[in-house]
C-alpha cells in the first residue's frame, strides 16, 4: 500500500505582492509560501526588497496590489486588512536589524514590557503579568544564556548577546511566526553558531523567516531559500538548489553575497 503523504497548510501565503514607493516599485509580484516549522531564508543583493518584504509581513509597509495571508488557529487572516498591533497579537513576531532593546531597564524589564505588550497592557506595565508570565520569561532567559545576568542593565551585553536578549523578547511572546532581520550580522563565528543552534531549537514550535547575507549561516540553517532580485523572486529552493543556479550565481553568490 502507497503511503499516505499528509500536505500541512501554509502559515504564510504571500500572493503576487507588490509594494511601491511613489515611482518606485520596491517589490514586484512575489508569491511564495512558508510552511509550518520551516526556517526560510530571503536573500539576495542589496535593493532586491527582502527587507521591504518583511515589512509588509508584520502590516509596518502596505502592499499596492496582491495579498499576504497568515494562518492561526485554522483563520486565515489577509495581512493588509489588519492593523500593526493586531499582527503582533495573532502570532507574528518581527525582530529588526539594529537592536532595540530599551538600556535604561534592565534585562528582566526588558522582558517584562516584552510580555505586557504582547498582552495589550500599555499603563501601568509591571506588575500585572502572572506566574506563568515569569515562569516563560525565565524559560527564555535560560535559553539564551542570559538568566544570571537577567538584573543587570542592557550595556553589559556583547553585540551577539543583545541579539539573543531580543530573540528570547519574542520568544516570550509565543509567536507562530518569527521575522528576523539579519540576526548574526556583526556576530563572531562562534556567537553565530550559537544563534543558529537557537534557531533550530526554536523551530520545533514557530517558523521563522530570516534576511541574511552571511551564506555559511543560511546552509547551516536554511529549511529553504527565497531568492530576490530587483523586487522580483529569481529562484527558490534547497539551498543546493540556489548555490547551483547560475542566475543566482552571475546576481548575488558571484559577488560573495553583498
Amino acid at each position: 500500500m502507497a503511503e499516505i503523504k499528509v500536505v500541512k497548510k501554509p502559515i504564510l501565503e504571500i500572493k503576487d505582492a507588490s509594494i511601491t514607493f511613489g515611482d518606485f516599485k520596491a517589490v514586484k509580484n512575489v508569491t511564495t509560501s512558508v510552511g509550518e516549522n520551516e526556517i526560510r531564508f530571503f536573500i539576495g543583493p542589496n535593493g532586491a526588497g527582502k527587507t521591504t518584504l518583511l515589512d509588509a509581513i508584520c502590516g509596518k509597509n502596505k502592499l499596492s496590489n496582491g495579498d499576504i495571508v497568515y494562518g492561526n488557529n485554522g483563520i486565515n487572516h489577509s495581512i493588509p486588512k489588519i492593523k500593526e498591533h493586531k499582527i503582533v497579537e495573532l502570532g507574528i513576531g518581527r525582530k529588526f536589524q539594529a537592536p532595540s532593546i530599551f538600556t535604561g531597564i534592565t534585562i528582566m524589564e526588558n522582558m517584562e514590557l516584552a510580555v505586557a505588550k504582547n498582552h495589550g497592557l500599555f499603563s501601568s506595565v509591571f506588575g500585572k503579568l502572572s506566574k506563568e508570565d515569569y515562569e516563560r520569561i525565565e524559560d527564555a532567559l535560560h535559553f539564551v544564556g542570559l538568566y544570571e545576568c537577567r538584573n543587570e542593565y542592557p550595556s553589559i551585553l556583547s553585540h551577539g548577546q543583545k541579539q539573543w536578549l531580543e530573540i528570547s523578547m519574542l520568544c516570550v511572546m509565543q509567536p507562530k511566526l518569527m521575522l528576523l532581520d539579519e540576526p548574526v550580522a556583526g556576530m563572531g563565528r562562534r556567537e553565530t553558531e550559537r544563534t543558529a543552534e537557537l534557531l533550530r531549537i526554536i523551530q520545533k514550535d514557530c517558523s521563522i523567516i530570516v534576511v541574511e547575507h552571511d551564506m555559511k549561516f543560511v546552509k547551516d540553517v536554511s529549511t529553504s531559500v527565497t531568492v530576490l532580485h530587483e523586487g522580483s523572486v529569481l529562484c527558490e529552493g534547497s539551498i543546493d538548489d540556489i548555490q547551483n543556479n547560475q542566475q543566482v550565481i552571475d546576481v548575488y553568490l558571484g559577488r560573495g553575497g553583498e
